[in-house]
């Protein structure tokens, strides 16, 4: 829970922070400018608030590491909704009307999550999670997104230190095994999500873990 709080509240700052002149830029989702990545975020937000208000009286389906759907297939950037995302970015037309809307949206995301109870079991995709899971998964959620965010932006903040080991130990138990101590916790989360390809170094460095890569989360 509070690795989440920690990971969006630095992720929402970082977004504050961005030149109107960064929306325009690449980011590293496939297909997508930093402005279609920000209001990608909207609608997380959007999510974390609909899933904390809806109980669930069944036993959890899921937890932190089940609630991941993993396939080794990248995205394109071609899914209809995330077009919709793109066409619903640009209608925004000023970043700090989106800005404005992440703040919004976003903090209110961030107090319910401080607020909730870790045992209260909460339905999302037809799943059951106590809310510690769902929120736990999202930390991971928010690390990949802050590296997307900084991908092609030298000068803002990337997430903290603390942040991206605990969202690489997720990883690794979603793996099922651990990437090498050469790794650094961002080159094992941006080479484990298939982010960027491995050097020639680092696939010999890999092993058998290679063969599952990339872990495609959706």
């Amino acid at each position: 829970m509070d690795l989440f709080s920690r990971s969006w509240t630095a992720l929402l700052a970082a977004v504050a922070d961005l030149p109107d002149e960064d929306f325009a830029r690449p980011s590293g989702c496939a297909g997508w400018l930093v402005r279609d990545l920000v209001c990608h975020l909207v609608i997380d937000a959007q999510d974390v608030l609909i899933t904390l208000v809806t109980p669930a009286d069944t036993e959890p389906t899921r937890d932190a590491v089940t609630y991941w759907a993993v396939s080794q297939t990248p995205p394109t950037g071609d899914d209809p909704l995330d077009a919709l995302i793109v066409r619903l970015a640009a209608a925004y037309e000023e970043p700090w009307l989106l800005k404005f809307h992440l703040d919004d949206v976003g903090s209110a995301a961030g107090r319910a999550a401080r607020l909730a109870d870790p045992g209260l079991r909460v339905s999302t995709q037809d799943e059951v999670l106590t809310a510690g899971d769902y929120l736990s998964a999202y930390v991971l959620e928010w690390t990949l997104h802050h590296l997307d965010l900084v991908a092609h932006l030298p000068d803002a903040a990337g997430p903290s230190t603390e942040v991206l080991a605990g969202a690489q130990e997720l990883l690794e138990t979603i793996a099922g095994a651990a990437f090498p101590s050469s790794f650094s916790d961002t080159d094992a989360l941006l080479v484990g999500t298939g982010r960027r390809a491995p050097t020639g170094e680092e696939q010999s460095q890999l092993g058998p873990l290679e063969t599952k890569l990339p872990l495609v989360l959706g």
